[in-house]
């Protein structure tokens, strides 16, 4: 008996069917910019090219802030999609403490799941109380400073290998009419930035200090001082980025008109479309340039429970099938994050790719803050950076006392 036989077995049984008839499967997402759309369409082909099934695309526009409530508000109204993406960590936690969730761990154990995701912890993301309830499909890291060669070429300098040379180089930028710091006005992209510069400018102990074991004294001690002070300097430079979603702040690296971006590796798919290539184009260093580090987070698919037994089934097919290895090579190349198996071939990877590859394999990663902060928390401290990027006279002494405080009282 085959994998994909012996999952089929297995979501009949729980269903009291003994077969799937081909059915189609609602799959919400928020992967919509041209590289994302790219990427997930990579699932959808190769869901309805290898079963009997049809992937029905629901993509939701926006950012995951954006999207996550409709997601939530459909399961939790009885309207719930066969499949939604959320990213590693904790936020279908209370989902799945309801009951609302499907346990896919005879589909993990028939498929080996815990063999060949690495690391270990995306599929420890995935687990509440021994019983796994998502499929992790990728990689993500934040640790990521895109460069624009065009940019800096026309500024007359060097392109930076730090996140001090980029700071340096600010100037320069300034005065060729660019801008030096391309930032989405969002929350979320604030946040991603204040978080990559605390991961790769200080001890990856403090990171842990503050997010994992909520130290509130940490939060408000001298090495978070020194992060507050380079925001202060991030928000000076990004001044003049008058753009609100990410792929437009990646857009302005593309077309010239900005220096750097703080970003995930998601932006790879954004300079592939583009048709800009990595080392020529454009330049990626990893934590900032200044330390090999990454953090581990990434997307994983939820699988609400369903009253239909044949979507059920093919539930069951679609799960296994996002982990498999052709479409773990096909799904990350588009979208410029790593497979979560160790054991796939990578050779077409890019130069960037290959540079996220190295760390994974031979540097230091951590948990995304995603896995050990809630949401909650993770929306004031974003509310935060709003506040703080759109408002100068928010010192950066007062923002810290208020990110201490909610430290203090996090989860």
């Amino acid at each position: 008996m085959t994998k994909l036989q012996t999952i089929l077995t297995a979501t009949s049984a729980m269903c009291c069917v003994t077969a799937a008839h081909a059915t189609e499967l609602e799959v919400t997402h928020w992967w919509t910019s041209g590289g994302e759309a790219a990427a997930v369409s990579e699932l959808a082909k190769a869901f309805d090219g290898k079963t009997e099934h049809t992937w029905k695309d629901g993509a939701i526009a926006g950012s995951g802030n954006t999207a996550r409530p409709v997601m939530i508000s459909r399961i939790t109204g009885g309207d719930p999609m066969a499949a939604t993406q959320f990213n590693h960590g904790r936020q279908a936690e209370e989902l799945v403490e309801a009951g609302l969730m499907r346990d896919l761990t005879e589909i993990a154990e028939a498929e080996g799941w815990k063999d060949i995701v690495n690391p270990p912890s995306l599929l420890d993301a995935c687990t509440l109380d021994g019983k796994i309830y998502c499929a992790p499909v990728n990689i993500h890291s934040w640790q990521w400073l895109w460069l624009s060669d065009a940019a800096y070429k026309t500024a007359g300098v060097p392109v930076p290998t730090n996140w001090s040379e980029f700071v340096a180089a600010a100037p320069a930028l300034t005065e060729a009419g660019l801008v030096p710091l391309a930032m989405g006005q969002q929350g979320w992209q604030q946040k991603g930035a204040f978080d990559v510069m605390m991961i790769a400018l200080l001890p990856s102990d403090v990171y842990l200090k503050v997010y994992d074991e909520k130290d509130a004294e940490a939060a408000a001690g001298p090495d978070v001082a020194k992060i507050f002070q380079a925001a202060d300097q991030a928000r000076a430079m990004a001044a003049n980025s008058n753009v609100q979603d990410w792929n437009q702040a990646t857009n302005m690296l593309i077309t010239g008109k900005a220096g750097g971006q703080i970003m995930g590796d998601w932006a790879q798919g954004e300079f592939a479309v583009a048709g800009q290539v990595a080392g020529k184009d454009y330049h990626c260093l990893p934590g900032l340039g200044e330390k090999n580090v990454l953090t581990t987070g990434g997307d994983a698919f939820y699988f609400p429970v369903l009253d239909d037994a044949d979507k059920t089934a093919a539930q069951g097919e679609l799960a296994a099938l996002m982990l498999s290895p052709e479409v773990q090579v096909a799904f990350n190349l588009k979208k410029g994050s790593l497979p979560v198996r160790g054991d796939v071939d990578l050779s077409a990877a890019n130069d960037c790719m290959k540079k996220g590859l190295e760390v994974l394999n031979n540097a230091e990663t951590l948990p995304g803050g995603d896995q050990l902060i809630t949401q909650d928390t993770t929306r004031q401290i974003e509310d935060l950076m709003v506040e703080f990027f759109a408002d100068t006279s928010l010192t950066a002494e007062a923002a810290q006392e208020r990110f201490a405080e909610i430290i203090a009282d996090a989860e």
